[in-house]
């Protein structure tokens, strides 16, 4: 009778040599986490272990004496027929060596299958070949970790990718744009501070670049090559700063599925920029003392205490001496940030940065919205710098970009009303008493226009000569010191007196 039909009939399993096994190793082999099933030359399944009957779904009843490669291990994970010739299990018959296989499937009764690794081991009797043991595992789990860790790995991949563009993009000074003597303060004291770790804070209205500051201290400085971690503290729920800034274990909260590292973690020998700082609940703003201080903290609950390196640099559009005095911010957590202001100046001020800025938000909303780059005229500098401009250069851009979209023909048009551009006269700027009282209200942005223009041609008579006989300011009738200081804010260069 062969070896798998007594099977049938004997008290415990056969070994590949078709002998029962003893007491012992029947017991190993029921205790056994690994499924382990044994076959005959023939291919044929001898034993099988409860283990292998749990994964597979196949009973001993089912598998003893028919070909286990047709039962579970017939094709690939893709369907693919798996060849009996090409099986590493059969192999150990052929070359009478070990065989092992980590990325084949085992195929279970209901028609699925899982990932599995085994070894195929050749059995020997007086050097006769009576068959193998192949001893599996169903790593599952196991993959399912490692494909975990691979999208992880591939997600830090693409923020580190990210980040080091947005750092790339924001390098140098260059996307600093402006040429006035306020702008010229600003970056000579970001290249004064940037070397140092003294921490920053930025003051100035919402839109005027606050960001765009933090952002060139931290590339000029020697934490350039690790992030710079933004935190909008004016956007975050009350209940969320502690997690957002200090991340939180597991089951710490309501919601808290898996832990989640804090933005000082993933800032650790960066640059942590907390934008509207004024903005953070006074009860939490000493626990961001404590950080700043000694540069500890745990994250929510959790007992660890944690150690981070962070340069701070801040912001705020709010007059913080005046929350101090109001008792809504801690003057001391003031005193800590506050160690190198910087005061970015509204638009407002920097009247002559306006035509650079534009022409090169023109460029880069043209490139961004793949659309002809319109000319920008006097006519529309000249608009442009008689507006106030409450939204600073946030504004300035937005107008741009609306613009380049409605533009016809290549004409910019600007939608700013002549209420929203107060006029400022001077006594050059008067009209004449020959006028006639009807005579139509004429906005701002058109008699600085016609102003230039009329010194242009005052220019271009004199030969360029703007004092003394026959100079420009005698064409004008004004003084030569007044038409230098026109001169120069209007932009056409420092005049020979």
């Amino acid at each position: 009778m062969p070896a798998y039909q007594k099977s049938k009939v004997m008290k415990g399993p056969l070994n590949p040599a078709g002998q029962e096994t003893d007491f012992p190793t029947r017991l190993i082999l029921e205790s056994a986490g690994e499924g382990i099933y044994g076959l005959d030359t023939e291919g044929r399944t001898t034993f099988i272990n409860p283990a292998a009957e749990k994964m597979t779904g196949f009973s001993a009843e089912e598998v003893i004496g028919q070909c286990q490669h047709l039962l579970v291990h017939h094709s690939k994970a893709d369907g693919t027929p798996y060849d009996l010739k090409e099986c590493h299990i059969y192999a150990a018959f052929r070359d009478r060596k070990v065989h092992r296989a980590s990325d084949e499937v085992f195929w279970k009764k209901d028609g699925t299958c899982f990932p599995a690794e085994y070894v195929s081991t050749p059995v020997l009797e007086n050097g006769r070949l009576v068959g193998a043991v192949v001893v599996f595992r169903d790593i599952t789990e196991r993959k399912r970790a490692e494909e975990e860790i691979q999208y992880l790995r591939y997600q830090l991949d693409s923020e580190n990718a990210y980040l080091h563009q947005e750092m790339l993009e924001a390098k140098g000074l260059g996307h600093i744009v402006g040429q006035s003597l306020a702008l010229k303060n600003t970056i000579s004291q970001i290249e004064m501070v940037a070397p140092t770790d003294a921490n920053v804070l930025i003051f100035g209205e919402s839109g005027t670049g606050k960001e765009l500051v933090a952002s060139q201290i931290h590339n000029c400085s020697p934490r350039k090559d690790r992030p710079m971690i933004k935190v909008n503290c004016a956007s975050l729920p009350r209940e969320l700063y502690e997690s957002e800034f200090f991340g939180h274990v597991k089951g710490a909260f309501s919601g808290a599925c898996r832990d989640r590292v804090g933005r000082f973690e993933l800032a650790d020998r960066g640059t942590l920029f907390l934008d509207e700082v004024g903005e953070i609940p006074l009860d939490l703003q000493g626990k961001l003392l404590r950080i700043l201080q000694e540069g500890t903290y745990e994250r929510v609950g959790d007992e660890k205490t944690c150690i981070t390196d962070v340069r701070i640099i801040a912001s705020t559009n709010r007059d913080l001496k005046e929350a101090v005095k109001k008792q809504i911010f801690r003057p001391d957590l003031y005193y800590r940030l506050n160690v190198f202001p910087i005061e970015v100046t509204p638009l407002r001020e920097r009247e002559e940065d306006i035509p650079l800025l534009a022409k090169h938000f023109l460029a880069l909303t043209s490139k961004r919205l793949r659309l002809p780059a319109p000319a920008l005229t006097p006519e529309n500098v000249c608009q442009l710098q008689g507006y106030h401009w409450p939204g600073n250069v946030r504004e300035l851009q937005n107008l741009i970009e609306r613009a380049v979209i409605t533009s016809f023909r290549g004409n910019l048009s600007f939608d700013i009303s002549p209420q929203k551009a107060p006029v400022v006269m001077d006594s050059s700027d008067i009209l004449c008493e020959e006028f006639e009282e009807s005579f139509e209200v004429v906005p701002a942005f058109k008699i600085k226009c016609w102003e230039r223009q009329n010194i242009l041609r005052a220019l271009k008579k004199s030969g360029g000569k703007v004092a003394g006989a026959g100079g420009a300011a005698e064409l004008l009738g004004i003084k030569s010191t007044t038409l230098s200081s026109k001169i120069r804010k209007i932009r056409l260069g420092t005049p020979d007196a």
